[in-house]
């Protein structure tokens, strides 16, 4: 997640508020993939007056700025990642965990354009049963 300042909340169109500041401090450097549910959960226990609806408007205005990305990997429910650079993610079916991967695949992530068609997101995602799962040592 870059750097997010209280001006460049406004900027976004968020008012600047400690709900939304707890919001931005739980996503930063956060490589667990939280759910808006999960956010929701951890956020209410230090606000508990805080809506859903905040949690929620408030990671929809982050997307729409680049400042995280949603996924769409879980079956279940939206994710979210603070790293917005492009990789690649592994979805443990099993668990429901997803890691970052960092193997590099040899394929384009940065790709523009693909048989006519404007490419603007380009997201590979990997599904199976993680090495913590299957307890490979």
């Amino acid at each position: 997640m870059k750097d997010t300042t209280p001006i460049q909340l406004k900027e976004i169109g968020l008012k600047i508020t400690p709900q939304r500041q707890a919001i931005l401090k739980l996503l930063k450097g956060n490589e667990t993939h939280p759910s808006a549910e999960s956010i929701y959960s951890e956020i209410s226990k230090k606000f508990p007056g805080i809506s859903f609806a905040t949690v929620y408007n408030t990671l929809s205005k982050l997307i729409e700025a680049g400042e995280i990305r949603e996924l769409d990997i879980d079956p279940n429910k939206r994710r979210f990642d603070p790293c917005v650079a492009p990789h690649t993610h592994f979805y443990c079916q099993a668990c429901g965990n997803i890691f970052d991967i960092s193997h590099d695949f040899h394929l384009p992530l940065t790709i523009k354009r693909i048989d006519g068609h404007q490419v603007d997101v380009v997201q590979l995602n990997l599904k199976g049963v993680c090495k913590n799962c299957r307890k490979i040592p």
